[in-house]
């Protein structure tokens, strides 16, 4: 009996020792990991100094002629604003309605040196665009990632100033706290947008199409528009949202959405007096395509789509954000008006859009 409440003893004692072992090596594994920048962890906070200077030299003036200024969207003197250096090949990225109307841009560098620079992609939907310069020395920008985000923790806008002669060192830098997430706003006369950070850092003139930062030094937004009927409240788009649509902006010189077979319009008022329109909201299906999926489906040239799975749709971007938000799992199921003056319910097979890994 003894011997073996001694042989039990020693078997409890191997087990806590092979416990022990299991759980330094688990350990030893974690620790790689996060030596090796693989690992869920944030990276070390920074202080404010150190993330301005370390995301500084990557960011650029922006200056057009001829573009107009709107107040919503543009909190920047008419043709200037910021621009953030993705690679050190020359491209920038900025917002779409710094440079809309206009190919050719001056870009001034944090070094006061001025470039000529073009406009090599862009999409009104997202409100981004690319500007490439050729040029030697640049600084790219570090990307994080928006979803790590949290409600309440502190971010860094940096932007420039705006003026005409790109003064080296001129940037202007604001603080604030993240005070929501994955917001919508609808600006006027424009289409919807998604996918943004909302912060309470003051946006100042030059700040928009410059970069939101995190304590880490790593870019999580694009700053893009003010709030203004509100005091300290800014948007930026999330480099999430962002990311996948630089790479078909670089090979096509646009995102590259699913064809379905139709052109997608915002339904206004001078659309809906043109086509005889009785509803004043929604997507206008034109040049439906036979054989595609939207003809196949049952849209017609003239129908307008105003909502998809129950959601209600205003314009292109909420139709686009809403078709592409489920993937590829389910169908679309539209609410469509049609020309006989009834509402009707179409099935649109959804196709995803294409991806890049970062």
């Amino acid at each position: 009996m003894m011997r073996g409440k001694a042989s039990l003893r020693w078997v409890s004692r191997a087990v806590v020792w092979a416990a022990a072992c299991l759980s330094a090596v688990l350990l030893m594994a974690s620790s790689a990991r996060s030596q090796n920048g693989s690992g869920p962890t944030k990276p070390k906070a920074m202080s404010i100094p150190e993330v301005v200077a370390l995301v500084k030299p990557s960011v650029a003036t922006i200056m057009t002629r001829g573009v107009p200024p709107n107040p919503f969207q543009h909190p920047s003197p008419p043709g200037s604003g910021s621009g953030l250096i993705i690679d050190d090949k020359g491209y920038i990225l900025t917002n779409n309605h710094l440079v809309e109307g206009t190919r050719n841009v001056v870009v001034g560098l944090p070094s006061g040196k001025l470039m000529p620079g073009r406009v090599v992609g862009r999409d009104f939907l997202l409100d981004l665009a690319l500007v490439k310069i050729e040029a030697k020395d640049l600084v790219a920008a570090r990307l994080g990632h928006s979803s790590t985000l949290q409600i309440g923790e502190t971010v860094v806008a940096i932007g420039t100033i705006g003026n005409p002669f790109a003064t080296k060192g001129g940037s202007i830098v604001t603080i604030g706290v993240v005070s929501a997430l994955d917001q919508a706003i609808l600006p006027p006369n424009g289409e919807t947008l998604y996918d943004l950070i909302q912060t309470d850092a003051a946006i100042n003139p030059g700040n928009s199409g410059g970069p939101l930062v995190d304590l880490s030094g790593r870019v999580v937004g694009i700053t893009v528009a003010v709030a203004p009927s509100a005091q300290a409240i800014s948007y930026a788009i999330s480099i999430d949202a962002a990311y996948p649509n630089i790479q078909s902006m670089l090979v096509r010189g646009a995102v590259l959405r699913p064809d379905l077979g139709f052109v997608p319009v915002t339904v206004t008022p001078s659309v809906a007096a043109s086509f005889n329109l009785y509803v004043d909201r929604g997507v206008l299906a034109a040049q439906v395509e036979p054989l595609k999926p939207a003809a196949q489906s049952g849209l017609q040239d003239g129908d307008v789509i105003t909502a998809i799975d129950q959601t209600q749709i205003y314009n292109m971007g909420d139709f686009w954000h809403t078709f592409l938000q489920a993937g590829e799992q389910f169908p679309a199921q539209l609410t469509v008006y049609g020309k006989n003056g009834q509402f009707s319910e179409l099935s649109l097979p959804r196709v995803p859009p294409p991806q890049a890994s970062r």
